[in-house]
Formats: structure tokens, sequence, C-alpha cells
């Protein structure tokens, strides 16, 4: 279906209620199989603002009737149509063709990100859009060299074939929406595969321009369908027997439900957790460079970022004075409107993720933390963001809940005490999903440390 024909199922309104007399984007289609289709339901989803907290658009809610046409369609490109049969490199055309087309839209796309879920604009221009165009064309690049035959063996030789799963289901989160949807899109559809994509409903504007890029770029019918929704219906997609693969990023709790659920059905399954990543600072890190590097890094995208630096492991000797340094930098990070390029820390995406971010605090306090800043909701206008908070510990006690902090809160953590035998690599706090942590300076290998 062509740009202009999409166009035409998305209506600016003014005066909707919702938006408080503001312009509300309606979408009245979902995109299954290739084609913008009227929803089974008449149940919407409304996309509100976390800078405003005003309705900014809405779209259909997908069912799990629509669930089922999706799948359907998938299931019959995959066994009958020619995309898992097309040629590597054809395929590989069509997914360079996309990627031009959001590079074309790329001011649009990220205006969108920025609106939908409240990322600061700068992030959304250098990074939310630009790492998954990139995504997109590496995979283009990988479909031409892989090698999806292989004669292995000497004297008995042997043909291996690298086959397409067939249907996948790609779960997204609502953090850095397009770029993980496309890092489940791009190998799927490099593979052969057919997919079905459920957005989180706080973010699906980016997913459906998405859907014009491809349908745009020649990918054949059915091959790709996207359908925001909530749990339930996300459920009924993991449970779906048409469906051959899930791909799920988000939290432990719903990637442990997933597992479970595709285990009944022995489907397989990939999943990306969420963490809390640890940086460990040693004695000989420059102060100075360490807290401008660690900063970016825990608060990238207003800390809503699985690989946040959101734990900091520093000496006792180095505590106090990094604990100071790093307190004032954060209090002087602007807070503000995520569509003024001067901001660097927006509004958390949802109230909810606020009020999650505020228990985290208030957890930390209880366990003995000190806020050394923030900890607070900044002044009107915007009701939603959370300050830039840093919380440090002082005392020997690790609770698990408190070091689980959500975005924007980051806690500071002296190691045992010296007489301890251990290493900061072991000193963990976090969950099993934890990311990899960065060591300052720059990640030698270093001796036990005591």
């Amino acid at each position: 279906m062509s740009d202009t024909a999409y166009r035409a199922h998305v209506r600016p309104c003014r005066g909707d209620p919702g938006a408080e007399g503001g312009a509300v984007l309606v979408q009245d289609r979902l995109f299954v199989g290739g084609e913008w289709v009227p929803p089974a339901t008449g149940a919407t989803i409304d996309v509100v603002s976390p800078y405003t907290e005003r309705v900014v658009a809405r779209v259909p809610g997908a069912a799990a009737a629509d669930v089922d046409q999706a799948v359907a369609a998938a299931r019959a490109a995959f066994e009958g149509g020619p995309w898992p049969r097309t040629p590597p490199d054809e395929r590989a055309d069509v997914l360079q063709r996309a990627a031009a087309l959001l590079h074309e839209r790329r001011a649009e796309i990220a205006d969108l990100i920025t609106l939908e879920m409240g990322s600061p604009t700068l992030f959304s221009q250098f990074v939310q859009v630009p790492a998954p165009v990139r995504t997109l064309r590496a995979y283009a690049r990988l479909a031409r060299e892989f090698p999806f035959q292989e004669e292995r063996g000497n004297r008995a030789r042997s043909l291996l074939v690298h086959e397409p799963v067939g249907v996948v289901a790609a779960i997204v989160p609502w953090n850095t929406p397009l770029l993980v949807t496309m890092s489940k899109v791009a190998p799927a559809l490099a593979a052969g595969c057919t997919v079905v994509v459920k957005p989180a409903p706080e973010a699906p504007l980016d997913a459906n321009v998405m859907a014009e890029a491809f349908a745009a770029a020649g990918l054949p019918p059915g091959v790709l369908s996207v359908l925001p929704a909530g749990r339930e219906v996300g459920e009924h997609l993991v449970r779906h027997p048409g469906v051959d693969k899930v791909a799920f990023t988000g939290s432990t709790a719903t990637g442990r439900r997933i597992a479970a659920l595709c285990g009944e059905r022995l489907a397989r399954v990939s999943l990306e957790l969420g963490g809390k990543s640890a940086a460990i600072v040693l004695d000989d890190a420059p102060l100075e460079e360490t807290v401008a590097g660690l900063l970016p890094l825990a608060f990238v995208n207003s800390g809503q970022a699985c690989v946040a630096q959101t734990r900091v492991l520093v000496s006792r000797r180095r505590h106090d004075e990094f604990v100071e340094a790093f307190a004032e930098a954060a209090a002087a990070q602007p807070v503000g409107d995520p569509a003024d390029p001067a901001t660097v820390i927006g509004p958390l995406a949802a109230a909810r993720q606020r009020d999650r971010v505020e228990g985290y605090v208030a957890v930390a306090q209880e366990d003995g933390a000190k806020v050394v800043t923030g900890g607070g909701r900044p002044p009107p206008p915007p009701p939603s963001p959370a300050c830039a908070t840093t919380c440090a510990s002082l005392g020997r006690r690790c609770s698990a809940r408190s070091w689980r902090s959500s975005p924007t809160t980051t806690r500071t953590r002296p190691w045992p005490s010296p007489t301890t035998r251990t290493t900061a690599w072991r000193a963990r706090c976090g969950p099993p999903t934890s990311r990899p942590a960065s060591t300052w300076p720059d990640g030698s290998a270093r001796a036990p440390i005591r």
C-alpha cells in the first residue's frame, strides 16, 4: 500500500476532548498481513504524552480476533507465499529499500517517538531512529553474505541447509521501540520468516510508520503485521499454535511467563530481560573523567534503558568524593520538555513509571540510603518527569529491593570493608539478568580488590 493510502487512515483532529482542545492523531486501521484493515472490535488505545499527560494520539487496540487474522496471514505467507523462497539477495534488496524509506522519514519518526514515550529529542534524533536503520542495513548485508547452504565433511559429504523458522511473534517494549522492534524484525525477515509485531500500547506510532516503509519497499502480502495491544492480547499471541518462535524484550517477570507458555508447547523463544548494570570505580580512576563518562551512561534516555549504569560500586576511600562529584553533575542535568534540544532528562514514559521510581527512592531511604540530589518532582508545568536522583548507600547492608532501582535513580555503594576478601566483580546485588558491568578506568584486568 502506498504512503498516500496509509495516510488516508490517519486523521489529525482538533478539539478532541481527550486532548483538552489540542491536536490528536487518530488512526483507525490495523496493519494486518500487509493491508490496512478495520480492527475486529471498536477498542482503542489512547497514547498519552508523558510530558503533558494529555492524549496525543488514538489507535485501534488489537483483539484476539486480530491476532488470529494476522497469524493466519503470516502462516499462509510462510507456507505458500514467495518470501521464504525468495533468494536472500532479493530479500536484502527489500530490507535496504525499507531502510532508505525510514531514513528519509527520520525526523518524523523521531518526533513521534518523543511524542509517544517522552524520549529527549536529541536522543530520538541521534539514536532512536538511526540505530534501527543501521540495524536493518546490517541484516540486509548479512542476508547477502550468510551461507544459507554449506557443504561439510571430507569423504562423506553433507549439505547443511539453514531454513527460516516460520512465523515469529515479536513483542517489544516502549523505551527504545523502533530499535528493539528492528532487532527482531530485521533478522527474521532476512532469514525468510514472517512476523507479527506487538508494540507496547504506550508507543505504537513508530511501528505503524515502519509497517508503511516495509509495504512501500515491496514486502509481499502476509509477511508483516503490527498489532498494538496490551498483555492479554500479547499472551494470546504467545499461546497461538500458529506461531513458531517468540522473541520478547521486557521485564524478567513477563519473560518467565512467556518462557513457561512457550515451554508448554515446545515453541522456540528468545528473551532479552531487564537488569541493573553495575559500574565499578577503582581507586586509580580519575574523578572528573569518570563522572563525565558515567553520567550519560546512567541517565541515557532519561534513565529508561536496560543498559543504563544505575549501580556504581566505589571503594570506601573514594566513596565520599565520588558521591559529591556525581551528585553535583547529576543536579546540573537539564530536566524538562523532551521536545526541547536543551533537555537531557525528559519525563518518564508513564505516570506509573514515575510512581515506581518514587517508590524505589523511598525504599532506598528505608534501607539507609541518603538522597544527595533530586528525589522529587520538578516544578510545573511538566507533571510526570522525575528529577535525576542519586542515592548514596553508606551502610554495609545491601537490600535487593532497593538496588533494583528504577530509571533516573542511580545508587552508589562502597565495596565491603577492607578486611573482606572479595572482588568488586563478585559484589552483586542485582537480579540474575543484570547487564555487564563497566570498570573505571577502562576495564583493564586487575588483581582482586581486598
